[in-house]
Parts: C-alpha cells; sequence; structure tokens
C-alpha cells in the first residue's frame, strides 16, 4: 500500500538551482479510469532541466512544476479501463505525454515533462496509460530511468527522416546522454562511428564502446575537416548527431557527405555567442539536410527499448548516484560537467526495496 504523503521537488522560479525547493503532497486517492500511479525509484538529469531551472529554457513553463522529465519506476494501481499495464509492472514516462506517434505538434510540446506536465522529481506520480512504457528486463530501473529523453533523442537522430543503415559512418560529439546514446545505438547496427571530445581521459571510454575514431576538438581545431579525411574516398559522414553550438555546427558541415544529414540535438556550450551564426551559403554547399530533433515519441521509445534489449546495450551511468535530498548537488555536479554519462537520482526511501 502506498503512504498517503510522498516527497517532491518543485520549481518555485526560474531564479537557477535555489528555485528547486522540496516539499510534501499528498497521494490521489482516485485516479481516472485510463491512469495509472507510479511510484518513481529513480530520475536522471538532462542538461535541459538546468536551462529551465535557470530561465532559460524557451518552451511554456508551468509554476511551481515537478521538475525532470527521466524516471523508471513501478506500478502501484491503475484505473478501472487500463489494459496495457497492472500493479508491479516497471514502466517509465515517455518526455511529452500525448506524443503517442508522428511528428511532433504545438500539444505535443505541451505535454513535455518537467516544464508544462510535473515530471520524475518525485516519489509518486500518476500519468495515463499511453504515456508510458514497459521496461525490457535486461535493464534495471536505474539503467531505465535514462533513457527517455536522451536515449529516445539519439534514437531518433539515427533514425528519423533518413535512417541509419550498416556501414554508415555516424559522427557523434562529446559524451552527453544522448551523445554517448547514440554511439552504442550506431554501433549496434553495423556502423562505423568517429567520436569527439575534449579530454584525453575520455578517449578510452569513447573507444569502449566501439568508436573507431575519437578526435580531440581542444587540440584539432578542423576536427571537421579531420573526421570527414576519415572516411572512405573523403566523402564525409552520413549522419551527424549534433550536440554543440554554433561554431560546432560549421565543423558539422565541414564533416558532412554531400546530401548527409546533421541531426540538431542542442546548444550545450550556452557561453557561446549565437553571433556570427554558420552561413546558410555553407549548408547550400553542402548540401546537407539540418533537422531540429524534439526527442521523439512514445512509438520510438518503444522501439529503442527493443533495440538496447536485442543489441544489450547497457547506459552509461555517471558514478554518482544521488539521494533524493542531494538534487540540487546532482544538478551543480551536471552544471560543472564533472558527469560521465547519465546523473541520477535515487528517489527511494530506505524502507523500500531495490528495483
Amino acid at each position: 500500500m502506498a503512504p498517503n504523503t510522498f516527497k517532491q521537488w518543485t520549481l518555485s522560479d526560474v531564479n537557477g538551482l535555489e528555485s528547486l525547493h522540496i516539499s510534501s503532497a499528498t497521494i490521489p486517492s482516485i485516479i481516472n479510469d485510463y491512469d495509472v500511479l507510479v511510484n518513481f525509484h529513480f530520475a536522471s538529469l538532462n542538461y535541459r532541466d538546468i536551462l529551465i531551472a535557470q530561465g532559460k529554457n524557451s518552451f511554456p513553463l508551468k509554476k511551481g512544476v515537478v521538475p525532470v522529465s527521466d524516471g523508471a519506476g513501478v506500478v502501484v494501481s491503475v484505473g478501472p479501463k487500463v489494459t496495457a499495464f497492472r500493479a508491479g509492472d516497471r514502466v517509465a514516462p515517455t518526455f511529452m505525454r500525448d506524443h503517442i506517434a508522428g511528428p511532433i505538434t504545438p500539444a505535443a510540446v505541451l505535454s513535455s515533462l518537467g516544464a508544462v506536465v510535473d515530471g520524475t522529481l518525485r516519489e509518486y506520480g500518476v500519468y495515463p496509460e499511453h504515456s508510458l512504457v514497459r521496461i525490457v528486463d535486461s535493464l534495471s530501473l536505474l539503467e531505465a530511468s535514462s533513457l527517455p529523453c536522451a536515449g529516445v533523442t539519439a534514437w531518433t537522430s539515427l533514425y528519423g527522416d533518413r535512417r541509419m543503415q550498416p556501414g554508415d559512418v555516424v559522427l557523434t560529439q562529446g559524451t552527453s546522454g544522448v551523445s554517448l546514446f547514440a554511439l552504442q545505438l550506431a554501433v549496434a547496427a553495423g556502423a562505423t562511428v568517429i567520436a569527439t571530445t575534449s579530454s584525453s581521459e575520455k578517449i578510452q571510454l569513447l573507444k569502449s564502446l566501439g568508436a573507431t575514431h575519437v578526435l580531440n576538438y581542444s587540440q584539432d581545431k578542423n576536427w571537421g575537416e579531420t573526421a570527414k579525411s576519415l572516411t572512405r574516398d573523403g566523402a564525409g559522414v552520413d549522419i551527424v548527431v549534433e550536440v554543440g553550438g554554433a561554431s560546432s555546427v560549421r565543423h558539422s558541415l565541414k564533416a558532412v557527405r554531400m546530401g548527409g544529414i546533421i541531426s540538431l540535438v542542442g546548444h550545450l556550450d550556452s557561453s557561446e555567442p549565437l553571433d556570427p551564426p554558420f552561413n546558410p551559403i555553407e549548408v547550400l554547399a553542402s548540401q546537407a539536410t539540418i533537422r531540429a530533433i524534439g526527442v521523439g515519441n512514445r512509438q520510438d521509445f518503444v522501439a529503442l527499448m527493443r533495440a538496447i534489449d536485442a543489441s544489450h546495450i547497457k547506459p552509461v551511468i555517471d558514478k554518482k548516484v544521488f539521494r533524493m535530498d542531494e538534487a540540487r548537488e546532482a544538478y551543480q555536479h551536471m552544471l560543472d560537467r564533472k558527469h560521465l554519462g547519465k546523473v541520477v537520482i535515487d528517489l527511494r526511501s530506505s524502507q523500500q526495496l531495490t528495483g
């Protein structure tokens, strides 16, 4: 039986990490016909969560929202018309609650967790049946908590309008959650991966995950051209998973083959000025497609789960797992870039069993 109250973090404002506050809330005693009550065991952070807390998120935000989109837990109870889940099932929520299939829409954006809809930085949450995905047996709850945003974004970056093929060359950047998932998924599908990093200490990790080449972009100021030179006949890479900033896109345009794809995921280097941006003429010269990636839908999440299970992929989790009362420290740890892989927060009380 669930307790009457539970702990959760809320975002009172957008003045940075001091806007995060922990409090108690009451578990709903009655849920709708198609709703599912989930006991979250773990939540994991994305760079987006920091931007939201800092007021740098360009999308709508509900005052007092429970932050964080990624998490995993166990079903406690279900509404009378729920057929897909039952008590005891292990589940994770879709990043955009109402984005079930098809292209992204304004309505889907307005259902994003941790911004407009209450997220996962809490012990209990109620979500509609259509927004949850069953976790495969090969993943622990801790590992599965890393998937809803970063994992699905990586999947969509590789399997969007032009699906990655065996033998493709994929360029990934850095060691963010999206980049590491993209590397692992590309290698599992038979692609060759060229990875970049600014840290010599991370080269071995990237190679251990299957990267054929690793470029240190802090030392190689022409890393885009270098990446292109490493491809067959110097034709360029087929897909770039672009997570950097404006100057990073310029290198990606030099690396990509004519007619290739640059999946634009984010702008991790928030300190980088956006002026001057890359020139449209550079895009025309490359004949590449630059596509913005809005994470993905529930259908994508289900496909990712199946691929991870079939390929025996294990998410890369930072060695430091934070307690629930250390959520601010977890945010700071990520902000300071002290992490390697996904930053996870353990939401369980000492009385709860591990999952």
